[in-house]
């Protein structure tokens, strides 16, 4: 027989909070360790290089369309705060939520990759999203229009980077010669491509190109038909809907409890993240050892609901 799925529980950590930036080593030191301790399966460190006190762009989160943060604040690089992390810890997965592909270099962002997942022992979870702040593209001096397109080439490309001793790259965005890159990273063929996003598109992504899905700021009930639709799509690319882990946030909605948990697995979701803001790593212990208490001895009795095969 095979082994009892079980519900997986991660951490979202923005990293914002911190009232004194000398404050970060400790504070992502305490939040890493505290939530391999706790028995916390992954935890997520989000990307924006560059923040606007005003922007046009529309943040798909929050009613008003508003980044709700405050001036003055900003995040660690991702890769960055995940080689930190693995540092420190010796089990815990390590993602990104989301790496914004299509604004960077996927030659430079293959290297993070694979260099965090040999530094992590092969723990790196790379989470990728195509973006939805044209003002940071416009300052990076990248296209924001055909950001999908090339997000799709990107991951081609990058896969050869990472799988293949020589590696080549000939398409409309991207043109690699032949060259090599190492190491490899110690997940074969390549770490796990997780897909942010939640439109019918977003989930065409998905299902040609990723091994799971991280849906932000959704409840069990909001999730549920989205996740029928996205079995639907795997279906007709002739995958099952159980060779996508699913992870879900409820971001900044009520949803730290018990019920909330078992919502999502009964909806397919494989895994709940919750977000922890902190600016002290006081602040960060407290709060993840607070989430353990209140959704660990939960989780360890919670089966997620097996997709159906089609």
């Amino acid at each position: 027989m095979g082994q009892i799925r079980r519900m997986k529980l991660g951490i979202f950590l923005p990293l914002i909070g911190a009232r004194d930036a000398s404050a970060l080593p400790e504070l992502l030191a305490t939040a890493a360790r505290t939530a391999e301790e706790c028995g916390f399966h992954s935890l997520w460190f989000p990307e924006h290089v560059v923040l606007f006190d005003e922007f046009r762009s529309k943040y798909p989160y929050s009613a008003d369309g508003s980044l709700p943060m405050p001036s003055g604040h900003g995040m660690l690089e991702p890769f960055t705060a995940i080689a930190f992390a693995a540092a420190v810890t010796r089990k815990i997965r390590l993602g990104t939520g989301i790496c914004i592909l299509p604004q960077r270099s996927p030659i430079y962002t293959a290297k993070q990759v694979a260099d965090c997942d040999v530094l992590s022992g092969g723990r790196v979870d790379f989470g990728v999203g195509i973006g939805w702040l044209r003002e940071e593209f416009q300052a990076l001096g990248v296209e924001f229009e055909g950001r999908a397109q090339r997000t799709r080439e990107y991951i081609a490309a990058m896969r050869s980077l990472w799988s293949d001793d020589v590696s080549e790259h000939q398409g409309h965005f991207l043109h690699i010669p032949p060259l090599r890159m190492f190491p490899k990273p110690l997940q074969q063929p390549h770490p796990p491509i997780v897909f942010g996003g939640h439109s019918d598109r977003a989930l065409r992504r998905v299902a040609d190109l990723g091994d799971g899905w991280f849906a932000f700021d959704v409840l069990p009930d909001e999730i549920r038909p989205r996740i029928e639709t996205l079995n639907g799509v795997l279906s007709r690319r002739g995958r099952r809907p159980d060779s996508i882990e699913i992870s879900a946030s409820p971001y900044m909605k009520p949803g730290r409890d018990a019920a909330t948990l078992r919502g999502y697995a009964d909806a397919g979701v494989d895994q709940m993240i919750q977000v922890v803001f902190a600016g002290s790593p006081d602040d960060a212990k407290r709060e993840i050892e607070s989430l353990a208490a209140d959704l660990i001895p939960a989780a360890r009795e919670i089966e997620p609901r097996r997709r159906p095969h089609h």
